[in-house]
């Protein structure tokens, strides 16, 4: 070998050891994980971790940070290297908005809502459409078609949601009350109806006094539309005999809706002052021995049944024993038993073109998403590491009493969690209450009611859908409170329709035709 091949044999060998000392420093960062990122492809023979930024809404000051114990552990489960960008809830919105205006969309955010600004940015191309690839990932593939539904946009899916319950709705009530008088559990709305009168005109406490009354109601609209599909109406939409879809307003099952929450105001089975009472005091008239029942999440019987064992020990006359509340999901009527479903998700987890650039990384996004809803992945993100956040006492599972340490190490990491395709999380020891309410929600599922319209986004709608609510809303209240009869509330609808009804139905059922043409 002749001294000039010698010197460029040698400058060769330094060349690739200094490349391979790059290489291996970059692998090094962040606990021997390489610096592959979601908007450079990585060689698909590497294992190497992908770096991710997800942006999420923060309701604490303290929220854990990237190195934090929870979240290198979460990274070793999914192979990735994340970075959390966390925004206070109380701005996420604005963020949210010019995070999209700017172009620079980290390769995961969570979108809390369907907003025009987000359905643009949809149509203009910045997110990726998941309904293909779901069908590829153990628990993603296992979302509900209903709630996958109640997410698409123009019929596509553009992020995976988090999951809530589905059939949440139901009624809720004293079943101390009931037992006192003799009575079962309502099964039919005339079943339910007879439980308000009995709660109202008998003596349900065994004080001896006339001061209880039926059902707690306040200006939140929930109640009433969810026994509004006891009678057979429609989840805010649906179809008449021609295929056509029309506002659940607009049919009789509606109206005979209306008549009957205008006899349980006129017989003094609800709050006369319901239209104007604030939902944060909506268990109170139930926990102070006023009211029977309500209608809405079934969440409410243990938080109801909680807050009256805990006045009733601060007075020291409490029975640990006895249970006071117990809740069902719907009676039944015309059409048997229905139930008015929630959206099924809170939020949802979009995937940037932006920043995720190819098919390939999205894949390994989807992947990260479907291994944080594995048993572990759920139990990382919710509860924490064993020993150090949560440990079991007695088999009985009990969190860390140490706030400070799972405000900045675990606390925030719930934002992270879909129930994909269920709560895979530790649980603290449930209440029979919080058992049943949690069968009832289960058991709903089967009868929901599904608003057809749910995946169309409506120009007209965006422009005067409070407008147009408004007019319904308040056309309601008026009828129930006596203040307007039937012809007043027919009036109601004409305006409704000529205030751009009219053109919000006509365009909702261009967008369902066109969707049923797909």
């Amino acid at each position: 070998m002749n001294l000039n091949k010698s010197r460029r044999w040698l400058a060769g060998i330094l060349m690739l050891s200094i490349a391979l000392s790059g290489v291996t420093g970059c692998a090094a960062n962040k606990e021997g994980k390489a610096n592959s990122s979601a908007g450079e492809e990585a060689d698909p023979g590497e294992q190497t971790p992908m770096k991710l930024t997800v942006m999420l809404p923060s309701f604490k000051t303290t929220m854990p940070e990237d190195d934090s114990p929870v979240v290198t552990e979460i990274e070793k489960l999914t192979n990735t290297d994340i970075h959390l960008e966390w925004v206070p809830d109380s701005s996420y919105n604005e963020k949210f908005n010019i995070t999209l205006a700017s172009g620079k969309i980290p390769g995961v955010m969570l979108v809390k809502e369907k907003s025009p600004s987000f359905i643009n940015a949809v149509r203009a191309g910045a997110f990726w459409e998941m309904g293909p690839y779901l069908k590829d990932y153990p628990n993603l593939s296992q979302t509900s078609a209903i709630v996958n539904n109640n997410i698409s946009i123009d019929g596509k899916i553009y992020g995976i949601y988090r999951g809530r319950a589905l059939g949440r709705n139901g009624i809720v009530y004293r079943k101390d009350w009931l037992d006192n008088l003799g009575l079962q559990a309502p099964q039919t709305i005339d079943d339910f109806y007879q439980m308000l009168k009995a709660f109202t005109t008998g003596d349900p406490d065994q004080n001896g006094k006339d001061d209880t009354y039926g059902m707690v109601i306040t200006k939140f609209n929930g109640p009433f539309e969810v026994m509004q599909t006891w009678f057979g109406a429609a989840n805010k939409w649906g179809l008449d005999d021609t295929g056509k879809l029309i506002p659940a307003h607009t049919t009789e099952a509606y109206m005979e809706a209306l008549r009957f929450f205008r006899k349980l105001y006129e017989e003094k089975l609800i709050n006369a002052d319901f239209a104007v009472m604030d939902s944060s005091k909506w268990p109170d008239p139930i926990v102070n021995g006023q009211a029977g029942a309500l209608v809405d999440v079934t969440d409410h019987a243990n938080r109801i049944e909680e807050k009256i064992h805990a006045a009733l020990e601060k007075a020291g006359k409490d029975d640990e024993s006895k249970i006071f509340m117990d809740t069902i999901g719907a009676v039944s009527g015309p059409k048997g038993l229905r139930a008015l479903p929630t959206s099924g998700y809170s939020g949802l987890f979009a995937i940037s073109k932006s920043s995720v650039k190819t098919e390939d990384q999205l894949r390994q996004v989807l992947n990260f998403l479907d291994k944080l809803n594995e048993e572990k992945g759920q139990r990382l993100a919710g509860n924490g590491i064993e020993g150090r956040h949560y440990t079991f006492v007695d088999g009985n599972l009990e969190a860390s009493k140490d706030e400070a340490l799972l405000e900045s190490e675990a606390s925030g990491l719930n934002q992270l969690l879909m129930y994909l395709p269920e709560d895979r999380t530790l649980k603290l020891k449930a209440s029979s209450v919080k058992q049943k309410s949690e069968a009832v929600q289960k058991a709903n599922e089967s009868i929901v009611v599904t608003n057809p319209a749910e995946p169309f986004v409506s120009d007209v709608y965006s422009q005067k859908g409070p407008q147009l609510d408004v007019i319904i809303n308040d056309a309601r209240t008026k009828f129930v409170v006596g203040q307007i009869d039937e012809d007043g509330f027919k009036a109601a609808v004409e305006l409704w329709q000529k205030s751009g009804g009219v053109e919000y139905v006509k365009e909702i059922n261009e967008l369902y035709q066109a969707a049923s043409k797909q």
